[in-house]
């Protein structure tokens, strides 16, 4: 099986010893990513959904640099700092997923995320032509 290391500069690189993203096996498994606007380097200002909407944005320009979009992801796992965030990430993110077979998710409060970000959300995409 080959690994594929996958880059862009569409989003923000790397904090720690990971890769944005790793497609091996037909799939592209996505790191986890926060509300860091690539540019700037820097969190996003606003409260949860303007952070959902960062992050949403991150996780498609690297399913861009992987070949792919939104539409191949089949698995994300949702990290909020707080559930009470549930229904304003959730309006955000059903934007980014409006099809009739959205994929399958998890959500889970944790107590703390990288910067203090209010949301992390990593993906599961099949890859195309594997």
């Amino acid at each position: 099986m080959t690994r594929e290391r996958v880059t862009t500069d569409g989003a923000p690189a790397a904090i720690g010893p990971y890769s944005q993203a790793i497609r091996a096996g037909g799939m592209i498994f996505l790191a986890g990513q926060i509300p860091i606007d690539p540019a700037s380097g820097a969190l996003v200002d606003g409260g949860v959904e303007a952070q959902t909407e960062r992050v949403m944005m991150n996780l498609s320009a690297i399913l861009q640099a992987a070949g792919a979009s939104l539409a191949d992801v089949v698995k994300t796992t949702v990290y909020l700092a707080d559930m009470k965030d549930f229904e304003s990430m959730n309006r955000v993110y059903g934007r980014f997923f409006e099809s009739e077979d959205p994929p399958a998710r998890a959500t889970l409060q944790v107590s703390r995320l990288p910067r203090g970000a209010s949301v992390e959300i990593d993906a599961i995409a099949v890859a195309e032509g594997d």
